[in-house]
């Protein structure tokens, strides 16, 4: 298998695709406007604490407040504050309770007051107003805020450092015995007091004065964060993350990439500096794409990533999956796009359902589709072969990198599946709501917009004096208010008796529209 990041960069965006035998796996988009987000450290304020939910919102400078949820407080925030020089002095102590906030010693058997502490370690108090370090986990989406951790993480090309910690973890893609049993060796023996190492996959196979070098690049990135941090007031920007282009180079430029091609003479002098600072034997990997042509057309890969956009996804055999997206959820239907015999139906639906199965898999990590998602597979009469579908995507789910739960097949022929969100899809990041029909993909039509109006119209002649009224609508329907030899407007103003004068006015969304009064050309607002 030939496996391969093409890049291509131009001034308004950077787009990186990464193919196997020619076939698109991953995509992603890196907007100048549209910055990546995930792994950014700030420095917060406690504006609300929220019991019932679980969770507290932090202002940390952007339009909403982040999203911190208890499970993502961790066992480090207190080390954390003391880095701040955040304590809990001025937390009142109740009558009944010991100085760490504790039920008293003297009420609870001595065997569960450590068990307590444990718990109040883990869950540190938080109040309104007080400072804390976050990290974003997950990019706002709609109108939903950024998601945070309190337990901040530096990932490096080999290793991802903890500070605060002192876990030691390997990759579990790395399922070598002996291999993991060396790296976990190397971690421990070039490790610092209190901090902790995770091993990264791309680390298979490397010597120790790489992992060395790139923990001692992460331990000068930690000191400049907790030097900033000291210095800053909240809300602040502590630390900023490498943009989507270089983390897909940091993170998933493995061994098994045969090469890197990228268009852009300046992108591809970056990235060949920094993977001959980090992994020089693999700096020849890296190639400048010279050519007349788009490097997307020469690999063959806009076309594939204009089906990205679409809903209908054509299948091998014939069939086709259309994927929905809703506020809730998104919704595929698999269908088998051709007849089929009585006595092979079950076999050409088996079939159709299987390749379904390979391509939704690819669709979602390609399209970075999260949250839950609901696949309707062509019914299966046979047990049997409702569980070779089930098994069929959890092996296809293997290769994705996102966190998947997939539950059996129903008896409606339905497969449940969450999957991790970390930012937005990528329909979300190319495509704009359309003005005209607010996302529907449905337009009222236009007798039941001038219905609308001539409702509105009978209203104000009833409640107001005014008699000179100027109409504001969408230029489409200001037309079909004035087309033909005998216009609608006209035939408005002899009905009401009303001096009527249209107005376009493209701002207004097509089932929209407005009355002003002609003499002091304010809003007429019906009730």
């Amino acid at each position: 298998m030939t496996k391969e990041i093409i890049i291509n960069s131009t001034s308004a965006q950077t787009r990186v695709a990464i193919t196997e035998d020619g076939n698109l796996v991953d995509f992603f988009v890196d907007y100048p406007e549209n910055r990546r987000m995930v792994g950014d450290i700030y420095l917060g304020k406690v504006a609300r604490v929220l019991p019932g939910i679980r969770a507290a919102f932090i202002d940390v400078g952007m339009k909403h407040d982040a999203f911190l949820h208890f499970s993502d407080i961790g066992e480090r925030t207190h080390q954390f504050q003391e880095m701040l020089g955040e304590d809990d002095s001025d937390v009142d102590d109740e009558d009944d309770d010991d100085s760490n906030g504790n039920p008293s010693a003297k009420q609870i058997p001595d065997s569960k007051i450590n068990d307590l502490r444990k718990e109040q370690f883990s869950v540190p108090k938080l109040s309104k107003g007080q400072d804390i370090l976050v990290q974003i986990i997950k990019e706002p989406v709609n109108n939903k805020g950024v998601r945070v951790t309190s337990s901040i993480s530096l990932p490096g090309r080999f290793c991802v450092l903890l500070p605060f910690d002192n876990k030691v973890g390997v990759s579990k893609r790395i399922v070598d015995y002996r291999e993991k049993k060396r790296l976990r060796h190397i971690a421990r023996s070039i490790l610092p007091d209190n901090y902790g190492l995770i091993i990264r996959t791309v680390a298979r196979n490397q010597a120790e004065d790489a992992l060395r070098e790139d923990l001692n690049n992460l331990m000068k990135t930690w000191a400049e964060i907790e030097s900033t941090a000291k210095s800053e007031k909240p809300p602040s920007l502590i630390y900023q993350d490498l943009n989507t282009t270089s983390s897909v180079i940091r993170d998933l430029f493995s061994v098994d990439v045969s090469k890197v091609f990228i268009d852009s003479k300046k992108l591809f002098k970056q990235i060949k500096s920094y993977v001959q600072l980090v992994q020089p034997e693999a700096a020849e990997k890296i190639e400048s794409f010279r050519s007349t042509d788009s490097i997307f057309d020469a690999f063959k890969v806009e076309e594939q990533i204009k089906m990205l956009m679409g809903r209908k996804v054509p299948l091998p055999s014939g069939g086709y999956v259309i994927i929905e997206h809703t506020e809730a959820m998104v919704v595929i239907d698999v269908n088998s796009g051709r007849y089929a015999k009585s006595k092979e139906q079950e076999q050409n639906s088996l079939k159709t359902d299987l390749e379904a199965s390979r391509e939704i898999a690819r669709q979602l990590r390609l399209r970075d589709i999260g949250g839950i998602i609901v696949i309707d597979f062509i019914d299966l009469e046979d047990d049997r072969n409702r569980k070779k579908v089930y098994d069929e995507l959890k092996k296809e789910f293997r290769k994705d990198r996102a966190k998947v739960s997939i539950l059996p097949m129903s008896d409606f022929g339905l497969i449940q599946i969450t999957r991790q969100r970390i930012r937005q899809n990528i329909v979300q990041a190319m495509k704009e709501i359309c003005p005209y029909c607010s996302g529907t993909g449905l337009l009222t039509k236009h007798s039941h917009v001038l219905y609308d109006l001539e409702d509105l119209l009978k209203k104000i002649k009833r409640q107001t004096k005014e008699r000179a009224i100027i109409i504001k609508c969408h230029s489409i329907v200001a037309e079909k208010l004035t087309e033909g030899f005998f216009k609608t407007i006209t035939k408005l103003k002899l009905k009401y008796q009303l001096a009527l004068k249209v107005q376009a006015d493209d701002t207004l969304a097509l089932d929209q529209v407005k009355f002003f009064s002609k003499k002091t050309g304010k809003e007429i607002i019906s009730e």
